[in-house]
């Protein structure tokens, strides 16, 4: 009794699947590519006004003896020979005093909105919105009227405190919603660990705030580092100038000398970006991502 084989059916090949998986991976990558060549396209057109402002104060004046392409004259004129140092230290205690007062009262009432319950907390929270909605100029002149009273104008305290009471708003919503990302459970355990309120928010609630904090220090900072219309009304005095009235100070009537206003815009331009450059590092999100795993 013979046999006979049956003929064996042949594996479909793989290679399709193959090619179909690699022309799939090959248009993600050209897709990533078309992305960073926007990116980049879109990032070059946003520096170039800061690039034309480096170029221009490192370019010798029209009188200088000089015949170098770059220069760091303009540079050494500016911190010499005008009070650009004044104006500069100025700024920077104005900008430090401010974040430090937001940061401090920001936290708690920000914690207040995070965890409260109730009408009273409703309508706080609705307040801030509206003043947060409201212009600083609207409050400008009765502020400076109220501020000539009580011998703030004309005065770096004066100018602070409006620069407090303008972030505080912000911060505190700012505050709230990254307090509104912590789970309330690890206040709970500290709680029943015997750990008071008052505790378990600076033990608990601040220490995983790090990135929260950061980004209100910033945008108070950025506030008044920045501000020119405020300093422009409460100011007169040219010792208690900040970098922004000073630099306004460099334009003549009939014709400006371009060089030392670039290096006094360059100048302002450092602070904000060393204080990216060092707390950048700190901005994470996912700190407490596996502290409740398990539960």
């Amino acid at each position: 009794m013979s046999t006979t084989a049956l003929p064996r059916t042949a594996a479909a090949p793989a290679r399709p699947a193959v090619a179909v998986r690699i022309t799939a991976r090959d248009r993600e990558q050209r897709g990533q590519w078309w992305r960073f060549a926007a990116l980049s396209a879109i990032s070059f057109v946003v520096l170039l006004p800061i690039l034309a402002t480096v170029l221009l104060s490192l370019r010798p004046a029209a009188t200088s003896a000089t015949t170098s392409w770059l220069t760091l004259e303009n540079f050494t004129t500016v911190l010499t020979r005008t009070d650009v140092l004044v104006w500069l230290m100025n700024s920077l205690g104005v900008a430090l005093a401010t974040v430090a007062v937001s940061v401090i009262v920001a936290a708690p009432a920000g914690y207040v909105l995070s965890r409260g319950r109730g009408r009273a907390v409703a309508s706080y929270s609705l307040l801030l919105f509206v003043i947060q909605s409201l212009p600083v100029i609207t409050a400008v002149i009765p502020l400076f009227v109220l501020f000539a009273r009580l011998g703030l104008a004309d005065n770096l305290l004066g100018l602070t405190i409006v620069y407090v009471s303008s972030t505080l708003a912000v911060a505190t919503w700012m505050m709230a919603a990254y307090f509104d990302s912590i789970p309330s459970a690890l206040e709970e355990a500290a709680w029943v660990d015997g750990c008071s309120v008052f505790g378990s928010f600076l033990r608990i609630v601040l220490r995983n705030s790090l990135p929260g904090i950061l980004s209100t220090a910033i945008f108070a900072f950025l506030l008044a580092w920045n501000d020119y219309l405020v300093a422009l009304v409460f100011l007169r005095s040219s010792n208690v100038f900040t970098l922004p009235i000073g630099l306004q100070t460099f334009f003549q009537q009939n014709a400006t000398d371009w060089g030392p206003v670039m290096a006094v815009s360059v100048i302002m331009l450092l602070p904000p970006a060393l204080v990216f450059a060092v707390l950048n590092k700190y901005f994470s999100v996912g700190g407490i991502g596996g502290a409740l795993a398990g539960r």
